[in-house]
Parts: structure tokens; sequence; C-alpha cells
């Protein structure tokens, strides 16, 4: 029984020392791969330093056209880039100027602030002794004025108003033979709305680069804002004599009355002189200013009267 004890005891204590054996084992290899590791680790970063900092990578050599090429291709990058930067911001510009007189009424005219410049101290234009001119202008709604003023403008100037949306090409094409055919210009084709984009985002002149200026404000326009108030800019802004702008104005200067009471021969008047205000004068007229008159009305009278813009009026 003794010896037996004795045997199962040293069993036990060696088993016990097989598993310390074991455990140490797993150890020194734990070790190891974990020092091989740090060695791998170490010799890489050794060998990146050396290829970065020992060996440095050789610059790219460029012949000289190629030079060339490269430098071509970057200016017109920069030159598209802040090309495209400018077109986007006129075009922002150009919108947003356009909203705010949707329902703002414009102070000035760049032709206001020209004629104001350029007018001379002393005699007007007709030999009128003004020493202090300035510039009349009183914008008016469409509500504010006599049926008759819209009706003479459209009879005068765009017959086609209410229908087009912003040009009429039949009156560019017709406008164009018959200037062609004379040698000179005698008619335009412009609508109202192109008139319109003219008097009141432009400067006065001509080039073609404000006639693309005024087909563009044109379209917007007629984008952005009603019929009704590109009339009520119309008749507000459009140049009725000198240093007189808008049918308020020329109603108080050559009527003596406010723009709500103007007759339909007057309003004839005022629409007749418009394509040359400076020249044919509504205070005085003349033979020509009388005949472009009756002829005014008698588009009046064809168009169906008053009741032609009841619609225009009432929007």
């Amino acid at each position: 029984m003794e010896v037996e004890f004795f045997a199962g005891k040293n069993h036990k204590i060696q088993r016990k020392q097989s598993k310390q054996t074991r455990h140490i084992g797993k150890t020194e290899k734990s070790v190891k791969s974990t020092g091989k590791r740090a060695a791998g680790t170490a010799a890489r970063g050794q060998f990146r330093y050396f290829c970065t900092h020992s060996r440095p990578r050789a610059r790219q050599q460029l012949s000289l056209d190629e030079y060339n090429v490269a430098n071509y291709k970057r200016y017109w990058q920069q030159t598209w880039r802040v090309g495209l930067q400018v077109v986007v911001a006129l075009f922002l510009t150009s919108v947003a100027w356009v909203l705010v007189y949707r329902w703002v009424s414009p102070p000035a005219t760049w032709l206001m602030l020209e004629r104001r410049a350029h007018a001379p101290v002393g005699k007007g234009y007709y030999g009128i002794r003004e020493e202090n001119r300035q510039i009349s202008y009183d914008f008016k709604g469409l509500d504010e004025v006599s049926p008759h003023v819209p009706l003479a403008l459209i009879a005068a100037e765009d017959q086609l108003f209410l229908k087009h949306h912003g040009f009429d090409f039949n009156a560019l094409q017709n406008a164009v033979k018959t200037n062609m055919q004379e040698g000179k210009k005698l008619v335009g084709g412009s609508t109202i709305s192109q008139q319109v984009a003219k008097n009141v985002f432009l400067w006065h002149g001509r080039s073609y680069l404000r006639k693309a200026a005024e087909a563009y404000f044109t379209m917007l326009i007629e984008l952005l804002w009603d019929k009704r108030r590109i009339m009520e800019m119309y008749l507000s802004v459009a140049e009725m004599g000198d240093c007189t702008f808008g049918v308020e104005a020329a109603s108080q200067r050559y009527f003596h009355k406010s723009a709500s009471r103007v007759t339909q021969a007057e309003a004839a008047l005022l629409a007749g002189v418009l394509p040359n205000p400076l020249r044919f004068r509504a205070s005085n007229p003349g033979p020509a200013a009388r005949a472009k008159q009756r002829r005014v009305m008698r588009n009046m009278r064809r168009l169906g009267g008053t009741t032609y813009v009841r619609e225009l009026i009432a929007e």
C-alpha cells in the first residue's frame, strides 16, 4: 500500500513538471517570434529610409517642346477657368438685376445719365434757355395712366406685343429689306421688349456687342417679367423729349396734366414722336408729327380700341 501511494504521488509531480515545461516552451517561442517581427520591422524601416534618403528619385527630364506644351496647356486651363468664372458671375448678376427691377422702379437709366452729362448750359435742344436743366422722370404704374397710352404705344411700335415672346422676326425681316432698298435706316424692327432691354439695362450707341446684349436681356425680361411689367417700364423710361422720360413727365410738360387724363389724340401724338423725340416735338408738332399721329390713331381703331389692352391692364 505504501509503495502504491508514493508511485501515485510521483506521477502527479511528473505531470505538473510536464505542464510547466510546455508553458515555458510556448513563452520562449512567443518571445522569439516577437523578436523576429521587431527585427523585420526595423529592417524594413531601414530599407525604406535607405531608399528614400540614400537614393533620391531622379527628376523626369522634359524636352523643350514638352515643356512648352505643358505650359501652353496650363495657361489655357487657367484662362478657361477664369473665363468660366467671369461668365457665371455676369449671368448671376444680370439675373439678379432683372429680378430686382421686376418689383423696384429704376432710379435712372444710362441714357438719362448721358443726357444729363451732355446737357449744355444755356440754350437747350429747342433754343429754350435753361440754366440748370434737370432730367424729368416720374415712374408710373399701368393703372395710373390712361388706357389710351399703352394702346397707342402698341399701335405705333409693336402691334404683336401681346403675342410674341420678345422678338418679331417678320417685322425685323421687313425692316432689313426696306432699309437695304433705300440704302439707309428708315424703319426699325425692334419690339417693345427689345426697347425696354436697351433703354433700362444698356448704354447708348450701336455695336454688335450691344445688339447681342440687347437680345440677351430681352430673353431675360420675357422670361422673368410679365407683359404688364414690360409695358409699365416702357411707358415710364422711354425718351419723349429733351431730358424728358416717361409718359407722365411728357404729359406734364406738353399737356400740363397727369398721364391718367391723356386723351386718345394726345396719346397718339406721344407715341408718334417716339422714334425720334428730339426731332419730332409733341409740344409744337409739325406736318410729319401730325401724319404719324393720324397713322397711330388708325392703328388704334383697327386693334379694337382700349378693349385690346383690357387684359394687359387687368393682369
